[in-house]
């Protein structure tokens, strides 16, 4: 007996087949809710919600890993970065997602950047595309709401 199949339960149709990720599922999931995206001179999907970047990646041998990236549109001083990670930090134990992370831009200033990662080799739904969209936005929101309450922004 196979550790994943139920005891005395025959199914001789065999496992759902769902259909790929795709850039154009990512599109058409956000055509669904009527938001607004571009697409920039790399081929990426890009949209702004909250006043805060987000992009749209796909990643992997065969582009099955869904890669949401958003950059909170604050940033904070070097002097701050130290205590930005503590915030961030804070946030990861109470929380499973998204990661977030600092980066230091040319200028010398910190940016906060959130990240959700998930990997979709066995194919997803419509519906579970939508959800991992859905979610990436809003968490992500939620962690910059954290940080301008925490550093004081509006």
């Amino acid at each position: 007996m196979g550790f994943f199949t139920q005891t005395g339960k025959q199914d001789s149709s065999g496992p759902e087949v769902l259909p790929p990720l795709t850039r154009d599922r990512i599109e058409s999931a956000l055509k669904s809710k009527d938001w607004s995206y571009q697409i920039d001179s790399d081929g990426d999907i890009g949209g702004i919600w909250d006043d805060n970047q987000f992009y749209f990646f796909l990643a992997g041998e065969q582009k099955e890993i869904f890669f949401l990236r958003a950059c909170w549109h604050h940033s904070l001083s070097i002097e701050q970065r130290t205590e930005a990670r503590a915030v961030i930090d804070e946030w990861h134990m109470e929380r499973l997602w998204p990661k977030g992370y600092t980066r230091v831009n040319d200028e010398g200033r910190v940016r906060i950047f959130s990240d959700l990662v998930v990997d979709f080799e066995h194919g997803l739904s419509d519906n579970q595309l939508l959800q991992t969209i859905i979610c990436g936005i809003t968490t992500s929101i939620q962690l910059f709401d954290h940080l301008a309450v925490h550093f004081k922004k509006d």
